[in-house]
C-alpha cells in the first residue's frame, strides 16, 4: 500500500557531527518513513568527510537514507550511492553536465536518483528541462520554497513525476502539502524535538495515508490470563536474540502500538512500565506478532543498551545446561569467522596464515583471491560438488580478509543487498 511519507531532512553542512548521528537516530526510532542528508559544498575535503558520515548513519539507523551532494561528474554519484544511500539527491541547478543524470541511471537504476528544484526553477522550466528529466527517466523530483498559489498548484498537480516537497511548514501546513496527488512526501525540519508520530495519527484521522502503527486485531481477541495479561515475548530484531519476558494488559498494549515503544504492566507494582523511562535503554517497536492461540506476543524491537536491569543484554544470560550442536544459522558462521579474523587482525598471532596474509598487505590479498576465484572456476567444471563446496569456502575466507583489510563487514554486504531486493 502507498503512503504519504514524512522525511526530516539534515542539512550536514553547518552541523557537528555528532549532533547530526543522533538527530538522524532519534527521527529514525521516532517515526520518520526516510530521512534527507544534504551537504552540497564543493569543497573535496568537505565532500569526503560528509559522505564518511552518511556511510556511518547509513550503518547505524535502518531508514532509508536520501543523500544530496555536489555533483559534478558520474563519480559523484558512484560515491553517495556507496555509502549506502537509499537515493542520491542531486541539486540542478548546481549540476552543469545534465548528461550525468541519465549516465547515473542507467548505471543504478532510475528509483536510485532524484533531482532538488527550487519552485522558481521548476514554474520557469522549458521543454529542455523536462526533456533532461524524461530522457533521464527521473522519477522523483524535491521542490522547495513552494508557494501554493493557484499557478504552482496546477503546476504540481499535472507534473509526470512524483514530487516531494521540502518545507519548513512555517506558512504551508502538511495537510495541504500532501493532499496534493503528486506529492509522495515532505520533507522538513520542522519535527526536531517533535512527535511525529502523533502529527501522522493527526493526517490520519483528516483521511490521508501515512505509516501510522495500528494493531491488525483488537486487543479483545487476545486471550489473556486470570488478572487480564498476556506475556510478551521480546527480541532483537537485528540478531533475534531474545531479550526478556514482560506482561502488557490493554492499556499497555494499545501506549506500545501508538507511541512506537514498549510499555509493559508490571505484575509486582501493579502499574504501566515504559521501558527505558528511568534507564533511557527503550525498546523501539519493529513488529509485534501474535501466535496460533492467541495468548502470547512476540516483540521484534530495536533495543537501546542492556535489556536486563542487571547491565546484560538480554535477560537470558545464566546457563544452566549445554549440548554441544552445530550452529546452523549461516550469517552467524560467516560473523564467527570474521570475528575470528578481525581478532587477528588486532591480536596478532604468531604463526597464524591470516596474520601473513594482513602482513604482507592488499596486493598479496588481492592475488590469493583471484587465485581461489580460479580455483573454483576449475572446480565447477569437474564432476561432484565437493571440490567446489572445498574452493568456495577457501575463496571466503580470503574475501573475508579483504574485507577486514578494507574496512567492510558482513552488515556492509547484507544492507548492500538488501537495498536491490
Amino acid at each position: 500500500m502507498s503512503y504519504k511519507k514524512i522525511i526530516p531532512y539534515i542539512n550536514a553542512e553547518t552541523e557537528v557531527t555528532a549532533n547530526v548521528i543522533k538527530q538522524a537516530q532519534i527521527y529514525a526510532n521516532g517515526g520518520a518513513d526516510e530521512l534527507f542528508l544534504y551537504n552540497y559544498s564543493k569543497d573535496e575535503k568537505s565532500k569526503e568527510e560528509f559522505l564518511t558520515l552518511a556511510k556511518e548513519i547509513t550503518k547505524n539507523i535502518d531508514l532509508p537514507v536520501i543523500v544530496g551532494t555536489y555533483v559534478k561528474r558520474f563519480e559523484d554519484i558512484k560515491k553517495a550511492i556507496y555509502t549506502g544511500a537509499a537515493s542520491v539527491m542531486v541539486k540542478f541547478s548546481m549540476l552543469e553536465n545534465k548528461s550525468v543524470l541519465k549516465e547515473a541511471t542507467e548505471r543504478f537504476g532510475a528509483d536510485k536518483i532524484k533531482v532538488e528544484l527550487d519552485m522558481l526553477e521548476y514554474l520557469d522550466a522549458e521543454e529542455d528541462f523536462i526533456r533532461i528529466l524524461e530522457e533521464a527517466k527521473i522519477g522523483t523530483v524535491l521542490i522547495k520554497h513552494l508557494a501554493l498559489s493557484g499557478n504552482a498548484k496546477e503546476k504540481l498537480e499535472a507534473a509526470a513525476f512524483q514530487v516531494i516537497v521540502r518545507d519548513s511548514l512555517v506558512r504551508n501546513d502538511m495537510s495541504s502539502l500532501m493532499s496534493l496527488k503528486t506529492v509522495v512526501g515532505v520533507s522538513t525540519n520542522f519535527f526536531e524535538n517533535k512527535d511525529i508520530l502523533k502529527a501522522k495519527y493527526a493526517l490520519k484521522a483528516e483521511g490521508l495515508e501515512v505509516n501510522a502503527y495500528e494493531s491488525k486485531l483488537p486487543f479483545s481477541e487476545f486471550k489473556l490470563d486470570s488478572n487480564g495479561l498476556i506475556p510478551v515475548i521480546v527480541q532483537d530484531y537485528r540478531t533475534e536474540e531474545v531479550l526478556m519476558l514482560a506482561y502488557m494488559n490493554e492499556e499497555a498494549y494499545n501506549k506500545t502500538v501508538v507511541g512506537g515503544r514498549m510499555t509493559y504492566f508490571s505484575r509486582s507494582r501493579n502499574q504501566l512500565w515504559l521501558k527505558g523511562e528511568t534507564s533511557g535503554h527503550f525498546q523501539y517497536v519493529k513488529e509485534l506478532i501474535i501466535d496460533c492461540d492467541k495468548d502470547t506476543i512476540l516483540a521484534k524491537v530495536l533495543q537501546i543498551g542492556p535489556a536486563c536491569h542487571t547491565g546484560e543484554h538480554t535477560c537470558f544470560h545464566s546457563e544452566l545446561m549445554k549440548k554441544d550442536y552445530k550452529a546452523p544459522d549461516t550469517l552467524h558462521v560467516f560473523n564467527d569467522v570474521y570475528g575470528v579474523i578481525m581478532d587477528r587482525k588486532v591480536h596478532p598471532k604468531e604463526g597464524s596464515y591470516t596474520n601473513y596474509l594482513f602482513d604482507k598487505g592488499i596486493d598479496k590479498i588481492l592475488k590469493k583471491c583471484g587465485e581461489e576465484a580460479t580455483e573454483i572456476t576449475i572446480a565447477a567444471k569437474n564432476p561432484g560438488a565437493e571440490e567446489l563446496r572445498y574452493e568456495i569456502a577457501d575463496y571466503l575466507y580470503h574475501l573475508m580478509v579483504l574485507m577486514a583489510e578494507c574496512g567492510l563487514d558482513w552488515e556492509d554486504v547484507t544492507r548492500e543487498l538488501a537495498h536491490r531486493k
